[in-house]
């Protein structure tokens, strides 16, 4: 089964995406939680000791410079997790969606080993966390951290986490209504372009993921959200995601 492209993306527009039963099923259906996950931008909670793991770099972090590998990790079994709902028409969808500018990835690494990261997809000013995986203790807290401060910096509105977990929770997540979820999805997306054909597809996912996921150059000055203390060039550094964390609460 193919997903089409055009159609994935509206899908998410109006608050549905899709999952399957297993690695191997060949059919893919369509969910639409009556209660939503988000993960308010301003309530990310960074706890003293993943403060301490992002300043000391003690992972290299990137983002979209492994996108097929991070989404293959995420569809390994795992011990807590023997089997996956990222079937192989899942799969070639989002691998889709990364190659025209909608699918994004945070990769965390330990040397060249790919540890841990996640992959979502970005529409307007809303991202809608996917999957997530950690191979070391605190990779997937890593990872989430610097889409968090990475997002406030692009002028997001909304990251999507579908569904609670333990795990999202104690990083600040919450649960809301259907109606509420749509209220905020729909001022996120709402001037995008969707419904006017396969042509919106070269767009890519807007201003604001570009602001959010490529590298950072030069200098802050009085117009830019990054707080004054932090100059860049590159990748940022642990200590400068810190920064973002702290001074943009």
């Amino acid at each position: 089964m193919m997903i089409d492209p055009l159609i994935l993306l509206q899908a998410y527009s109006i608050g549905v995406f899709p999952m399957a039963d297993d690695r191997d099923a060949a059919e893919v259906y369509w969910v639409e939680p009556k209660q939503r996950a988000i993960l308010p931008l301003d309530g990310f909670h960074l706890s003293k000791s993943l403060a301490k793991t992002i300043r000391r770099d003690q992972f290299r972090v990137t983002a979209n410079r492994a996108f097929p590998a991070i989404l293959a990790l995420c569809a390994q079994p795992a011990p807590d997790r023997p089997s996956t709902w990222i079937n192989r028409a899942i799969e070639g969808a989002y691998r889709h969606l990364h190659a025209i500018g909608y699918a994004h990835s945070v990769e965390v690494w330990e040397g060249e080993e790919l540890v841990g990261g996640l992959y979502g997809v970005a529409l307007g000013q809303a991202f809608f966390g996917e999957s997530m995986v950690s191979r070391r203790t605190n990779a997937s807290k890593v990872a989430l951290a610097w889409l968090v401060a990475r997002l406030r910096f692009g002028g997001f509105t909304l990251l999507d986490c579908q569904f609670m977990t333990d795990h999202l929770h104690s990083m600040g997540a919450v649960e809301i209504s259907q109606r509420d979820y749509l209220q905020l999805l729909g001022a996120a997306v709402g001037e995008l372009a969707l419904g006017s054909g396969a042509g919106v597809l070269g767009s890519g996912s807007g201003v604001a993921a570009e602001l959010a996921f490529a590298p950072l150059a030069g200098r802050a000055d009085a117009g830019s959200p990054l707080p004054p203390s932090v100059t860049v060039s590159g990748p940022l550094s642990g200590q400068a995601i810190a920064q973002l964390l702290t001074h943009m609460s």
